[in-house]
């Protein structure tokens, strides 16, 4: 019996990711890179700040890094704050949850500002309990941990609940988690996210297919 629905938040709540692609690509033209789309699902998307810098800027300093990615987090906010919208269909899910009395968490590698920042700009920061920070555990996605956090919080067995993600690193998390897992396209092709363990992946919130799940949209 389905008991929870838990979510990432970038690309999946919003998508987020042309902000992000544009960002990153500011950051790390002066370093030689060239940040396109395909750069950006390799080596960017889904990643924690940390992983991102110590691979692609392997010369700033560990104890810099805190601050490049502070001033990377809030680029984003100040373009984000004019540009978030909420995935076409979630309104209505969350809605039809509240009524089937599902409980709802967040499940993010992105830092807890943003989160906090993201949250209240689309007007759920209170839809969400609790929002799992996986910059605040001892592994990130794609490790299962931050999705097994989330499910020891709510005392939920793998069977109650269902995951939504988009990124490779965040479907990598979820399907070893053992939750069913459906991937949001938003980012990457379809068959990846499939490929990669998602049972399904569809363009957003709005697809019939979800229905054969249990969400009854």
């Amino acid at each position: 019996m389905l008991k929870a629905i838990l979510f990432d938040l970038d690309g999946t709540l919003a998508n987020t990711d042309p902000i992000h692609l544009q960002i990153w690509a500011d950051l790390l033209a002066p370093h030689g890179y060239e940040v396109d789309k395909a750069f950006y699902q390799e080596k960017i998307s889904g990643r924690l700040n940390a992983e991102i810098v110590r691979e692609l800027l392997p010369h700033i300093p560990p104890e810099d890094e805190p601050q490049f990615s502070a001033d990377k987090e809030a680029h984003f906010r100040d373009l984000a704050a004019e540009q978030l919208q909420p995935m076409p269909g979630l309104l209505p899910l969350l809605e039809w949850g509240d009524a089937k009395g599902l409980k709802m968490a967040v499940v993010t590698n992105a830092p807890r500002s943003n989160a906090e920042f993201m949250l209240k700009v689309l007007d759920l920061e209170s839809r969400f309990q609790p929002v799992i920070i996986a910059d605040e555990l001892e592994r990130g996605k794609p490790d299962p941990l931050p999705y097994q956090e989330a499910l020891r919080r709510l005392d939920l067995a793998v069977k109650e609940a269902v995951i939504f993600e988009d990124s490779t690193t965040g479907i990598r998390s979820a399907a070893a988690s053992g939750v069913t897992t459906i991937g949001i396209a938003s980012t990457h092709d379809p068959a990846t996210l499939c490929d990669l363990g998602a049972v399904i992946a569809v363009k957003d919130f709005t697809d019939d297919r979800l229905e054969q799940f249990g969400l009854g949209i």
